[in-house]
């Protein structure tokens, strides 16, 4: 089930539409206190979360979501009207998992929640490494290796690389990535991660063009296809 949280009748009712014809079960709901009535009854798969809404926003929303043990990994999209970059980082500073700008296609959509469900179902216990293609990431043994052969990374290339292929298609601004990797404390600039996943792309060859740029917000490791 996805709930979309949308306060334009035609627009919410078109995505429900939508969703339910591309095989996604989904129910539309007007404002906040909608969705946390409807989520006192059911827990969907996904949200489909606008910001600019009636009484709580979008935004307000999703700090409940995430402060709410039941709700906290909850899989959240957040459309936002196109040119407002502020609040496209500040919904993924807060943990939103992809974003949507107004005014998007239906099928546009439909690829954006299915890429969200993909990449966060449960996956199965394969140990202490994770892989992409000829690429291993050993947590054990604290080494990578791409093609059988082992890769010199800094310590902070190597976290740098395990936050990525922990969550492939998921975009990071340059702060989330300061936070996680330099510490909270850390007084340098942005400029920082800048260079790191410059000298990372570099050392993983043809595979580093997987880590994209998203302009205006941060960095993203694309996924198999």
């Amino acid at each position: 089930m996805v709930f979309c949280v949308e306060d334009d009748a035609a627009i919410r009712n078109m995505m429900v539409y939508t969703l339910n014809s591309s095989g996604f079960p989904a129910r539309g709901l007007e404002d906040g206190s909608a969705l946390f009535s409807a989520l006192e009854k059911e827990l969907p798969q996904l949200i489909l979360l606008d910001i600019m809404l009636p009484g709580m926003d979008g935004i307000e929303i999703l700090k409940r979501l995430r402060l709410k043990a039941d709700t906290a990994n909850l899989p959240v999209i957040m459309a936002t009207a196109k040119g407002t970059e502020y609040d496209r980082v500040l919904g993924l500073d807060l943990g939103a998992d992809d974003y949507l700008s107004k005014p998007f296609g239906m099928m546009e959509m439909v690829s954006r929640v299915r890429a969200v469900l993909r990449r966060t179902a449960p996956k199965s216990k394969q140990g202490n490494s994770v892989t992409m293609g000829d690429l291993t990431l050993d947590r054990t043994s604290h080494t990578v290796t791409l093609q059988g052969k082992a890769l010199q990374l800094t310590l902070k290339e190597y976290a740098l690389l395990d936050r990525f292929l922990s969550h492939p298609g998921r975009v990071f601004t340059r702060d989330q990535l300061l936070s996680d990797v330099w510490g909270v404390d850390y007084a340098g600039e942005t400029r920082t991660v800048d260079v790191h996943i410059g000298t990372l792309r570099t050392k993983l060859g043809s595979l580093g063009q997987r880590i994209t740029t998203v302009r205006g917000v941060g960095y993203r490791m694309e996924g198999e296809k």
